[in-house]
Parts: structure tokens; C-alpha cells; sequence
């Protein structure tokens, strides 16, 4: 089977996006490759990471790979935390610190809609390629559920009474961002078989 690297060392993503290619490649990790370097991340966009990401371990390891970068992007908060999701509260602070700045900055607001956004870079036979997916919803008053990771807690996506923390992971794939994200990927590597 072929092999494709997924630039991250998030066990979360990784479980994700294994459980949607598995059959058609096999997902090798940053650490299976033996890449430990921090790998930057220091483009203002979704697309830029995702890129630079995919780049760097296409450079170094001559392998095919693929990379993606999420955001949450708030109304109300002019998009943000956007390309600083992971980083919100600052350097060396969790996802439980960023969710309660996010909650902190929403407080008072009516307006509590946001979306996630997924970018994954593919570099395949030195081409690259783009896959988006978006998925929209509200940002909850509190933490709701513990399944999922990040902000999941307190976004509820629309069509739904429950937050992606209440989802079970395959209910999240079919629906997130990263899972339609993905989906696209997917059909893109189906057709190159």
C-alpha cells in the first residue's frame, strides 16, 4: 500500500484521518518518519501553514504528503481566533484556555456564529493541491460533552442540538470540516489509482 505523511503530531487528527483513508494508503506520522523538528507554521492564512507545512516535509524527506490547518472563525470577533486557534491564549496555553478566552471575548455578544475551516495541502508526485471544507454553527455559552478535541465543547454545528464534544467520532467525520476537508482528498486520491 502506498504511503502518504500527515503532518502532525496531533494523535486526534491523525485517528480522524486514518479511520477515512484506511484501505487506500497507509498514514505515517511525523514521528514514524523521524521528523521532530518543530515545523513552522508563520504564514497569516489557513492555506499558507497548510502549504508551508507540506513543503517543508516534501523538502526534507522527498516523500508524499499532506498537511492541513483549521481554524474557528467567529462573526463577531471579525474572524478571529481564525489562524490562531492553537495559539488564542497565548504560547504554552491549552485548548481549556482557549475556549474560556473565546467565551471571555464573546461574552455579552448576541451574535455567536462561526465556522471551522480546513485546508489541507497534498503534495502528490511533486504537484500540490488544495482541499477545503467548512462547516458552520453557533459558539455555545459552556462547555458541552467530552469527546473530540480543541473547541469542540461549545461549537455546535447547525442542524444539530448538541455540541462536536457530544458527537462520537464517526457522527464528527461526517460532518466537520476537516471530514469534508478530507472527503475531498479522498476523492482526489480515489481517482489517481
Amino acid at each position: 500500500m502506498e504511503q502518504l505523511v500527515f503532518a502532525t503530531n496531533n494523535p486526534h487528527k491523525v485517528d480522524e484521518v486514518r479511520n477515512k483513508l484506511s484501505g487506500l494508503f497507509e498514514i505515517r506520522t511525523l514521528s514514524e518518519i523521524g521528523c521532530v523538528e518543530d515545523i513552522p507554521e508563520t504564514s497569516d492564512t489557513l492555506q499558507g501553514n497548510a502549504a508551508q507545512k507540506s513543503h517543508y516535509l516534501h523538502d526534507r524527506f522527498h516523500c508524499d504528503c499532506f498537511a492541513d490547518d483549521t481554524g474557528l472563525e467567529v462573526e463577531a470577533l471579525n474572524g478571529a481566533p481564525g489562524v490562531y486557534s492553537a495559539r488564542y491564549a497565548g504560547p504554552g496555553k491549552d485548548s481549556e484556555a482557549n475556549i474560556d478566552k473565546l467565551l471571555s471575548e464573546l461574552e455579552g455578544k448576541e451574535n455567536r456564529r462561526a465556522r471551522f475551516r480546513t485546508v489541507i495541502s497534498l503534495i502528490l508526485n511533486g504537484q500540490e493541491h488544495f482541499f477545503e471544507g467548512i462547516v458552520s454553527g453557533t459558539i455555545l455559552t459552556e462547555r458541552h460533552g467530552s469527546n473530540g478535541f480543541g473547541y469542540d465543547p461549545v461549537f455546535q454545528p447547525d442542524g444539530y442540538d448538541c455540541s462536536f464534544a457530544e458527537l462520537s467520532m464517526d457522527e464528527k467525520n461526517k460532518i466537520s470540516h476537516r471530514g469534508r476537508a478530507t472527503e475531498k482528498l479522498i476523492q482526489f486520491l480515489s481517482g489517481t489509482k
